[in-house]
């Protein structure tokens, strides 16, 4: 007897051989035909039971949430909608499920509603087949840089260095409430705290990535990082995953190499493993597109958009030529922009991001050597002063999908950028040190996960492509 999953069982597609099947009831029509599904496929598979032989107690229990053993025949299905059935000889009930309690019923629910059952809401078409993707696309991750000579690196969760300088950053501490030493100035004394200093969840492993770079020559982080930005948008998360690789010898146009190669193996990857999953992903984000007035609509479908960055190559244009465009191009002299673009320097926000990838090149686009006062201290500054070696990674309906720079190899101008940041170099004295003690071109980029796996899968909501969010006032479950 074949004991196997329903992606195993659809895929063979053997009949007259005997299955034995778990899984959670989907539906159950006419006390005959269950659709039965294990979470191996977004597909159901169809088990027809022999309700005249069936106690009739037994029939009561198969509800939808139900989790049931079956045993049966392999057959050539009789009706529409599927080509095999199982022909049910044994049933069991493994765990009841009351259907006047379970909130995942056969019918179509908010996602506000599921993000408040998130413990469920896995069990739907929608979530199954975006986990299933998140969990394809985190493998691909993995093997993409282990297939091309990295070292994984975990760098520390806990740390005592604001890598972006943002200082939206959690605390951690082991003070009681309330209870925390001052020192003579009245401010918490840190020294007696578990460290000995203060400490805070990372926002990044990337400085920490850059000391094993230069001794492993390639590696990258794979690991969760923590912003406490009160922001309560549909792209922001307090918790998320970060794709952190780091490569001493390459500048940076190697590392818009490796970026451009790197999202095209990844989903690539998906495009061949996670057909059916992205086939309905791509029906349900076409329904949800016709409700939308004409003009917020895509022009692009959700295979149609994952094709376009894996079949066209990535057009690399520098800040200053993209700058020149957007302040000529229609949207901003007829002010259609939310935030014009007149002087050079600005940063640029997602609308200028898109217009460049969607209406303008028609291609994804890599922006290059930005202005220094809007990057980080780490970036290598150009010969003219004024603008540093960076790059971001331009994709159609998201914007910036990656951030990377060539990092500053020399000391005397990394401390001097520092100074001028107000950047303590005690603090990072360590960090100093790799410009001290055999210093080298080296660069690297950073990826938010969670935003890979929403534009793979077409999600409208960041909180709707991880298995728990954590956001602003949110911390269930």
């Amino acid at each position: 007897m074949m004991n196997s999953n329903v992606a195993e069982i659809l895929k063979s597609g053997t009949v007259l051989q005997e299955i034995q099947l778990k899984g959670w009831v989907r539906t159950f029509r006419s006390n005959r035909f269950i659709a039965l599904n294990d979470g191996s496929t977004i597909n159901n598979i169809q088990c027809v039971i022999d309700f005249e032989n069936t106690p009739e107690e037994t029939l009561k229990r198969i509800t939808t949430g139900a989790a049931i053993a079956i045993k049966g025949i392999l057959a050539e299905s009789q009706g529409k909608g599927q080509s095999i059935e199982i022909q049910v000889s044994e049933i069991e009930i493994l765990g009841d499920s009351n259907p006047d309690e379970y909130p995942i019923q056969p019918k179509k629910h908010s996602f506000e509603f599921l993000r408040e059952n998130a413990h469920l809401r896995v069990r739907t078409n929608t979530f199954s087949a975006v986990m299933r993707v998140r969990s394809k696309l985190s493998f691909a991750v993995h093997k993409y840089f282990q297939d091309n000579g990295f070292n994984y690196v975990n760098t520390p969760i806990i740390t005592g260095s604001d890598a972006e300088g943002a200082g939206e950053m959690f605390r951690v501490t082991s003070f009681e409430d309330n209870k925390a030493p001052v020192t003579d100035d009245g401010k918490i004394d840190f020294s007696k705290d578990f460290f000995g200093k203060e400490t805070n969840l990372t926002v990044s492993g990337q400085l920490e990535a850059e000391t094993y770079a230069m001794a492993l020559g390639k590696v990258y982080t794979f690991g969760p990082t923590f912003r406490a930005e009160n922001s309560n948008t549909t792209r922001h998360l307090a918790e998320f995953w970060m794709i952190e690789p780091e490569v001493a010898f390459m500048d940076l146009d190697g590392n818009m190499d490796l970026s451009e190669d790197f999202i095209k193996s990844v989903l690539n990857y998906v495009l061949e493993h996670c057909k059916d999953d992205l086939a309905f992903l791509d029906q349900r984000l076409t329904q949800e597109e016709k409700s939308k007035p004409q003009a917020e609509r895509s022009d692009m479908g959700l295979l149609d958009k994952l094709k376009f960055v894996v079949d066209n190559n990535f057009k690399r244009v520098s800040y200053t030529e993209a700058f020149d465009i957007l302040r000529n191009s229609k949207p901003n002299k007829k002010k259609k922009f939310q935030f014009p673009i007149n002087e050079w320097g600005v940063d640029l926000q997602s609308e200028h991001e898109r217009y460049l990838v969607e209406k303008y090149f028609k291609c994804p686009v890599i922006l290059f050597d930005y202005p220094a006062n809007i990057k980080a201290f780490y970036m290598r500054l150009n010969d003219d002063g004024k603008t540093v070696r960076a790059m971001d990674v331009l994709f159609p309906g998201i914007g910036e999908m990656v951030g990377g720079a060539q990092r500053e190899e020399r000391y005397d101008v990394l401390v001097e950028k520092m100074k001028a940041m107000n950047i303590d170099e005690k603090e990072l004295w360590w960090y100093l040190d790799l410009r001290k003690f055999g210093t080298a071109v080296h660069s690297g980029f950073g990826l938010g996960f969670e935003r890979l796996v929403q534009f793979t899968t077409g999600m409208g909501n960041i909180r709707d492509v991880i298995p728990f969010p954590r956001t602003p006032q949110n911390a269930e479950f």
